[in-house]
Protein backbone atom coordinates (compact mmCIF):
# COMPACT_ATOMS: atom_id res chain seq x y z
CA UNK A 1 0.00 0.00 0.00
CA UNK A 2 1.66 3.21 -0.98
CA UNK A 3 2.30 6.10 2.12
CA UNK A 4 -0.74 8.03 0.51
CA UNK A 5 -3.44 5.30 0.44
CA UNK A 6 -1.80 4.15 3.90
CA UNK A 7 -2.25 7.91 5.07
CA UNK A 8 -5.58 8.48 3.74
CA UNK A 9 -7.09 5.63 5.73
CA UNK A 10 -5.13 6.45 9.17
CA UNK A 11 -7.05 9.78 8.36
CA UNK A 12 -10.81 8.04 7.34
CA UNK A 13 -10.74 5.19 10.77
CA UNK A 14 -9.42 8.68 12.83
CA UNK A 15 -12.10 10.71 11.42
CA UNK A 16 -14.48 8.05 12.16
CA UNK A 17 -14.01 7.34 15.09
CA UNK A 18 -13.33 10.69 16.23
CA UNK A 19 -16.49 12.11 14.72
CA UNK A 20 -14.97 15.00 14.09
CA UNK A 21 -12.14 16.73 11.85
CA UNK A 22 -10.53 20.11 12.21
CA UNK A 23 -9.38 22.53 9.97
CA UNK A 24 -8.33 26.18 10.57
CA UNK A 25 -10.61 29.23 10.80
CA UNK A 26 -9.50 32.72 12.17
CA UNK A 27 -11.26 35.01 14.17
CA UNK A 28 -14.00 36.43 11.37
CA UNK A 29 -15.19 32.70 10.87
CA UNK A 30 -13.26 32.14 7.71
CA UNK A 31 -11.78 28.99 7.08
CA UNK A 32 -8.65 28.79 5.39
CA UNK A 33 -8.91 27.79 1.15
CA UNK A 34 -5.73 28.05 -0.94
CA UNK A 35 -5.02 27.15 -4.40
CA UNK A 36 -4.88 23.74 -5.51
CA UNK A 37 -1.01 22.78 -5.80
CA UNK A 38 -2.34 19.92 -8.19
CA UNK A 39 -4.89 21.92 -10.36
CA UNK A 40 -4.09 24.81 -11.89
CA UNK A 41 -7.87 26.77 -11.46
CA UNK A 42 -8.66 25.06 -8.26
CA UNK A 43 -8.97 26.34 -4.70
CA UNK A 44 -8.77 23.35 -1.68
CA UNK A 45 -9.67 23.36 1.88
CA UNK A 46 -7.44 21.64 3.97
CA UNK A 47 -8.76 18.76 6.59
CA UNK A 48 -6.90 17.19 9.70
CA UNK A 49 -8.20 14.08 11.45
CA UNK A 50 -6.20 15.70 14.66
CA UNK A 51 -5.71 19.03 16.24
CA UNK A 52 -2.15 18.87 16.46
CA UNK A 53 -1.41 18.05 13.16
CA UNK A 54 -3.17 21.17 11.93
CA UNK A 55 -1.90 23.37 14.82
CA UNK A 56 1.28 23.16 12.96
CA UNK A 57 0.12 25.03 10.16
CA UNK A 58 -0.71 27.89 11.70
CA UNK A 59 2.28 30.04 10.61
CA UNK A 60 3.17 32.80 7.97
CA UNK A 61 0.34 33.24 6.07
CA UNK A 62 -2.15 31.47 8.63
CA UNK A 63 -0.51 32.44 11.73
CA UNK A 64 -4.18 34.30 12.78
CA UNK A 65 -5.68 31.29 12.31
CA UNK A 66 -6.65 28.44 14.84
CA UNK A 67 -7.93 25.27 14.95
CA UNK A 68 -11.21 24.16 14.49
CA UNK A 69 -13.17 20.85 15.42
CA UNK A 70 -16.18 20.10 12.93
CA UNK A 71 -18.47 17.43 13.77
CA UNK A 72 -18.08 14.75 10.87
CA UNK A 73 -22.22 14.66 11.32
CA UNK A 74 -22.37 18.26 9.81
CA UNK A 75 -19.44 18.42 7.16
CA UNK A 76 -21.16 15.32 5.49
CA UNK A 77 -24.75 17.28 5.23
CA UNK A 78 -23.52 20.58 4.81
CA UNK A 79 -20.10 21.18 4.11
CA UNK A 80 -19.35 19.07 0.80
CA UNK A 81 -22.38 20.59 -0.99
CA UNK A 82 -21.06 24.03 -0.80
CA UNK A 83 -17.65 22.64 -1.47
CA UNK A 84 -19.03 20.92 -4.35
CA UNK A 85 -21.13 23.77 -5.51
CA UNK A 86 -17.99 26.16 -5.31
CA UNK A 87 -15.28 23.22 -7.16
CA UNK A 88 -13.16 23.40 -3.70
CA UNK A 89 -11.93 20.04 -3.14
CA UNK A 90 -10.69 18.94 -0.12
CA UNK A 91 -6.92 18.33 1.17
CA UNK A 92 -6.57 14.81 3.37
CA UNK A 93 -4.51 15.51 6.11
CA UNK A 94 -1.48 17.60 4.58
CA UNK A 95 1.79 17.22 6.24
CA UNK A 96 4.32 19.60 6.99
CA UNK A 97 7.24 18.03 5.04
CA UNK A 98 5.07 16.07 2.22
CA UNK A 99 2.69 16.83 -0.81
CA UNK A 100 -0.66 16.77 0.45
CA UNK A 101 -3.48 14.98 -1.33
CA UNK A 102 -6.60 16.62 -2.46
CA UNK A 103 -9.72 15.11 -3.40
CA UNK A 104 -13.01 15.89 -5.13
CA UNK A 105 -15.58 16.66 -2.27
CA UNK A 106 -18.21 14.05 -3.57
CA UNK A 107 -15.42 11.41 -3.98
CA UNK A 108 -13.92 12.54 -0.36
CA UNK A 109 -17.66 12.21 1.13
CA UNK A 110 -18.39 8.86 -0.59
CA UNK A 111 -14.60 7.77 0.89
CA UNK A 112 -15.81 8.66 4.46
CA UNK A 113 -19.26 7.13 4.34
CA UNK A 114 -17.84 3.96 3.12
CA UNK A 115 -15.76 3.58 5.95
CA UNK A 116 -18.89 4.27 8.27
Amino acid sequence: MSDNLQNFSTFVDTVNEEEQLFALQNESGDWVVCDSAEFESADVMPVWANSETAQQFCCDEWQDYKVASIHLEQFLEEWISDLNEDGVLVGVDWQIDAEGTELDAIEFAKLLVKAL
